[in-house]
């Protein structure tokens, strides 16, 4: 879900990065961490409690960079009107909340996207029963979406640049708006396919009942946000996030990483904090790397245990060296 940004105060942000956020959270000793409400595979609390998803790995990785161990998050769930302003004030010290970056959002809000996680895109999901294979059919239809987000305007824009019309059924609250859907109350439901894919494991009675329409309309790059102002907070939530996706390529994993420490690659070594001191460059211990990886392990991994289940593919969301978009800057 995408809501359009409502232009923050710069002046609360300001405040917030007076001080350091890495001397804060090092003094607190927990990182806290805005997340969504409630979205499988994303950020959701499991049957005993535990907060899941890739989004909620992210923030894991982060503390076990620096703090040394992953388990030294507090999360606090936001709602798509209240995510920015929680950054904003300081009430969280990163976002990692399925958000699209976009120029306005970077641009405009005092924040910084500081990398994609999860690359999607804004799709359609129908019931099967209706017989419908391509949203070029969808004239006339009835659309559940989200009020005033970025969803809605490319749902408009999309039936009006292919000349034709829609009624939409506007609900803020995503529960409701997917209880209307799989009550019959409209014939489309719309959001990224990352959400349809979700919702659809986890809410319908029949997964096979609803059909996601091969049209993708949008761009939606999803990733974590930090405030403006902090460049050391900022390097060391983008490195962790880049860490993650460097260590499946090279083949690191929970259950490799320590017999790699033995290995006299040199690429591996500086990875590890074998050598060099790529820790220190961002205030952090040199095994700032290793502990992300033996305590949450590489992006592969994270995908596989919270997505996959789900009916995820990686496709582009699949490492570069195995054709999708994940790509990490070296750690030289």
């Amino acid at each position: 879900m995408k809501r359009l940004l409502v232009i923050g105060s710069l002046a609360l942000c300001g405040a917030a990065a007076a001080q350091s956020t890495l001397d804060n959270v090092k003094s607190k000793g927990f990182v806290q961490c805005g997340v969504n409400t409630g979205f499988a595979g994303f950020s959701q609390p499991d049957s005993r409690g535990e907060w899941r998803g890739i989004d909620v790995d992210l923030c894991r990785a982060v503390a076990a960079a620096v703090l040394g161990d992953a388990s030294k998050v507090r999360y606090t769930p936001t709602t798509t009107q209240q995510r920015f302003t929680a950054l904003q004030s300081g009430e969280v010290d990163l976002l990692a909340r399925n958000t699209s970056w976009t120029i306005s959002r970077d641009a405009s809000l005092g924040l910084n996207f500081v990398g994609v996680n999860f690359y999607d895109g804004q799709g359609f999901m129908v019931p099967a029963s209706k017989k419908i294979t391509s949203a070029k059919q969808l004239n006339g239809a009835t659309v559940c979406v989200p009020p005033g987000t970025t969803t809605e305007l490319n749902l408009s824009d999309y039936f009006r640049a292919n000349g034709m019309k829609f009624k939409p059924v506007v609900i803020e609250k995503m529960e409701e708006s997917q209880k209307a859907y799989f009550g019959g109350r409209c014939d489309v439901y719309t959001n990224d396919v990352s959400q349809l894919v979700s919702m659809r494991s986890a809410r319908a009675t029949n997964a096979r009942e609803h059909v996601i329409l091969p049209e993708v309309i949008s761009k939606e790059p999803l990733g974590p946000l930090v405030r403006h102002g902090d460049d050391r907070w900022f390097d060391i939530v983008k490195w962790s996030l880049f860490a993650m996706i460097e260590a499946e390529e090279l083949n690191l994993s929970t259950k490799t990483v320590d017999a790699a420490l033995s290995q006299q690659d040199p690429a591996l070594q500086r990875f590890l904090g074998q050598s060099g001191e790529m820790g220190k460059m961002l205030g952090l211990e040199n095994k700032w790397a290793y502990n992300i990886v033996k305590q949450v392990g590489n992006y592969g991994e994270s995908f596989d245990a919270n997505l996959k289940p789900l009916g995820f593919e990686r496709g582009q969301n699949a490492s570069w060296k195995n054709g999708g978009l994940m790509y990490a800057p070296p750690i030289r």
